[in-house]
């Protein structure tokens, strides 16, 4: 059988992950060393020198990565956020462009504000689901890049990723994708055009809350050979324990992702008949103004579901404060369900600008417990 044609639960336990030679072990070893005895003077045996530079329990993440998104290149880090700056900085130069989404997370959108802007690099932020509104800001002025999230974290928006390439490779952007809330096995954005995508691994691909992680993955391999030289050169790299972890997780991935959609589904239909619930936001939902596009590009609609409290933000904190098998905490996508009051914490950092959320939302990352449970919970906490 080709490799490339195989399922995506093959691929994710078996894309760069042969028995170990030596051993026999079937599963990847943990390569806890920093350097590598070379077999003379400038040959190193098998490409390996520097544990920075390269490492084998990084590479097969790195492979894996790749086969599942379906790119050339793939890229781990240290974490989602390193990921980000490393890329930033491989494809953007002092006086460039980028328009980002008006309800990006908020730490891509301090990254911008805070680091990328006094470096040069200037962004408009714009509705990632209007193409008008993005093509028009991405004509307003020349842009380098067109970054997006699908779906948006917290809003859920959805992008239309092929649509989106088609604006960005119009004016001469690279179009990258934020593809942690869809993991690879719900969507992936490169086979619609995308020039690179971004995960944090920390969420659905580690998918245990044990592990953070980053990852970037590209089908061209020029642009590819540039994010290793940044990779190597600023070093944020992904440990091989983290590695390790990710990897693991990407091996149950679509069984995960499955469980998710199934409890996030519950979840979002029973918050549209609850009385203190003005808004759900879930792209599963016919009335979503994303999820004709999401049906289109997306295998289901995940696992967050945000919703807004009839009776306002204090409201909204509390019912975070009164769960008890939804624990309150940051991060997203691990096995467990977590809840959060995103104006107050994830996104705290966009306060007073453009991308500020509202603060009544509170966002589910729901997890893989039975469901009858997780709505239990949520009936006593909303009260």
């Amino acid at each position: 059988m080709n490799e490339q044609h195989r399922g995506f639960e093959t691929q994710a336990i078996h894309a760069g992950q042969e028995a170990d030679p030596a051993t026999g072990a079937v599963i990847t070893p943990i390569f806890a060393t920093s350097t590598y005895a070379q077999d003379g003077v400038g040959r190193p045996r098998q490409g390996y020198e520097y544990s920075r530079t390269q490492n084998p329990t990084r590479a097969a993440l790195e492979e894996c990565l790749t086969a599942l998104e379906q790119g050339v290149r793939g890229f781990a880090f240290a974490s989602g956020m390193a990921a980000e700056d490393t890329l930033l900085r491989t494809i953007c130069r002092p006086g460039d462009h980028v328009v980002i989404p008006n309800d990006a997370y908020g730490g891509t959108y301090r990254l911008f504000a805070k680091v990328a802007q006094p470096w040069g690099v200037d962004h408009t932020p714009a509705h990632v689901s209007d193409v008008t509104a993005v093509r028009a800001a991405v004509q307003a002025r020349p842009t380098s890049v067109l970054w997006v999230e699908t779906p948006t974290n917290p809003l859920l928006s959805v992008a239309d990723i092929a649509a989106l390439a088609d604006v960005a490779h119009e004016a001469g952007a690279l179009l990258v994708v934020d593809n942690t809330f869809a993991s690879p096995y719900l969507q992936q954005p490169l086979t619609l055009g995308a020039d690179v995508v971004v995960h944090s691994t920390t969420k659905y691909a580690g998918g245990h809350s044990d592990v953070v992680g980053g990852a970037l993955v590209t089908n061209d391999a020029d642009l590819g050979e540039r994010l290793a030289f940044h990779q190597n050169s600023m070093g944020a790299v992904a440990g091989p324990f983290d590695s390790w972890l990710v990897l693991r997780g990407l091996k149950t991935l679509a069984v995960r992702m499955e469980r998710h959609c199934d409890n996030a589904e519950r979840i979002a239909s029973f918050l549209q008949a609850h009385p203190k619930v003005r808004q759900v936001l879930y792209p599963g939902l016919p009335e979503h103004a994303g999820h004709e596009v999401a049906a289109k590009q997306m295998r289901r609609y995940g696992g967050i579901v945000s919703f807004r409290h009839a009776e306002g933000a204090e409201a909204a904190a509390e019912v975070c404060e009164r769960t008890r098998v939804f624990t309150l905490a940051e991060s997203l996508g691990g096995i467990e369900s977590l809840i959060e009051h995103p104006g107050r914490m994830t996104h705290a950092s966009a306060a007073g600008s453009p991308l500020e959320v509202p603060d009544d939302l509170v966002r589910l990352s729901v997890g893989i417990e039975t469901v009858d449970d997780l709505l239990e919970d949520l009936a006593q906490a909303l009260g």
